[in-house]
């Protein structure tokens, strides 16, 4: 049997390729982008409003902070520089190794409050606890299934200190770009590469994945002299809703203290960019002894949807 345009049904047999290779795109959207870390600190050198939040948590709080998924030092570098210590985990090696020669370049002073080192959020574990923990810049969007979520969770649970803060920020599902024809590559402003001087024509395209909440996300660099050059990157996003992101909290043993829309702290609505939480432990976690031994398993742009912060640390 046939459709009525004479194209032949999908067969049961295929779904699991196209679901493998659907998993595979999503994968390589986790890392690809941050893969060039000299571009990356480029498309997001302007901002700043994020930066400046988390640091003034840091320096009102009373002790050494955990950023999760630190990119390429934008925050914790800053952090180290207001006189707070800061152990700062990432889990990209182009990543961390922007932010080590970021950091070279620092007083030794402010060196010595800074620790990089690589690891993954769903599974690094140190010996200490923190009274702040946060993960700036989109990095819980890289959190593709419940259990990678209750993971990282998992991670900050074991790190947070008594009475200690859990701060993120993800952005607000953006249904105009959820909605976008796959098909079309939408243009934005040209950029020129740090590293080489060369220039690029900038393009993205959008897929959104509604069984999966995952905004797939393609990149496209067409160099302006050389046809030959073409860089197609992909980027994947974990869609938060808030109220499910409230419940997911909630059931991992977290309760929202605050909720803004913006790192001015005005309320969050329906026209907010950005969902950014102040959590701590629900009373009944904090005070069972095995909110602390708990251990998952082993582990594992620039155009405006870049300006709205689509990438992470």
């Amino acid at each position: 049997m046939t459709r009525g345009d004479g194209a032949s049904p999908s067969s049961p047999a295929d779904k699991p390729s196209v679901d493998a290779a659907r998993s595979a795109r999503i994968a390589r959207g986790a890392v690809a982008h941050y893969e060039d870390a000299g571009y990356y600190d480029l498309a997001y050198k302007r901002r700043r409003k994020d930066v400046r939040f988390y640091v003034e948590l840091a320096s009102s709080g009373r002790g050494p902070v955990l950023e999760l998924g630190a990119g390429t030092g934008r925050v914790a570098l800053e952090i180290a520089r207001q006189d707070t210590p800061v152990v700062a985990v990432e889990p990209v090696p182009a990543m961390l190794q922007r932010a080590k020669q970021k950091a070279a370049r620092l007083p030794k002073a402010t060196q010595a409050r800074l620790t990089l080192q690589k690891g993954d959020m769903r599974s690094v574990r140190l010996k200490q606890t923190f009274p702040l923990v946060i993960a700036p810049f989109n990095v819980f969007m890289h959190l593709y299934t419940r259990r990678d979520l209750e993971r990282a969770l998992a991670t900050v649970r074991v790190h947070l200190a008594p009475g200690g803060r859990f701060v993120f920020d993800v952005s607000m599902p953006d249904l105009r770009a959820m909605l976008r024809d796959p098909g079309r590559m939408y243009r934005a402003p040209p950029v020129v590469h740090p590293d080489t001087g060369r220039e690029y024509e900038y393009f993205e395209a959008f897929d959104y994945d509604a069984l999966r909440e995952v905004l797939l996300m393609s990149l496209v660099f067409q160099s302006v002299d050389d046809l030959a050059d073409l860089r197609v990157l992909p980027l994947s996003q974990r869609q938060f809703f808030p109220e499910e992101l409230a419940l997911l909290l909630h059931y991992n043993g977290f309760a929202i203290e605050q909720r803004w829309g913006d790192f001015d702290r005005s309320p969050l609505s329906a026209d907010s960019e950005s969902q950014i939480l102040v959590c701590s432990l629900l009373r009944s976690r904090a005070a069972s002894p095995r909110a602390s031994t708990l251990a998952p398993r082993a582990a594992a742009p620039r155009a405006k949807a870049a300006r709205r912060g689509t990438a992470r640390g």
